[in-house]
């Protein structure tokens, strides 16, 4: 169980290291067009945030970094990640195209090319790191 929670932990880290790097660097390029669809004065729900994260990243965890234990495999939680986060965000960005004038298919392509990468880097990440600290 220790070893589940690390990794979560773990993947936590990097995560929220490579999203915040797209928020702050790509995000305001990308996501231009939904500006009206913000709260005001670029408000933000911290609460809804935090959980989607917590509940993501268990995703992350248990279909991308647990598949890699059992493997002894990087390579399955970047394969598996990269199809969670392809997935997801799929759901995600068009169900928001479907619903949403200012939804472009840029945005799209884009969020779900990022959701993608995301998810890969981040499972690998946490199951690397995580597989490092128990081989100590």
């Amino acid at each position: 169980m220790a070893r589940y929670v690390t990794a979560y932990f773990m993947t936590v880290i990097v995560v929220a290291a490579l999203d915040s790097i797209w928020l702050t660097q790509m995000g305001p390029t990308v996501y231009q067009a939904i500006e009206p669809l913000r709260l005001p004065n670029h408000g933000l729900r911290i609460v809804p945030a935090i959980l989607f994260y917590v509940i993501y990243i268990v995703g992350v965890v248990y279909f991308s970094v647990a598949p890699a234990f059992k493997s002894g495999r990087w390579q399955t939680a970047l394969v598996n990640g990269a199809v969670l986060g392809f997935c997801a965000y799929a759901t995600y960005d068009l169900t928001n195209q479907a619903t949403l004038s200012v939804w472009s298919n840029r945005i799209t392509i884009m969020d779900m090319a990022w959701g993608t990468v995301l998810s890969a880097v981040g499972g690998t990440g946490g199951y690397l790191i995580t597989s490092a600290i128990f081989r100590r």
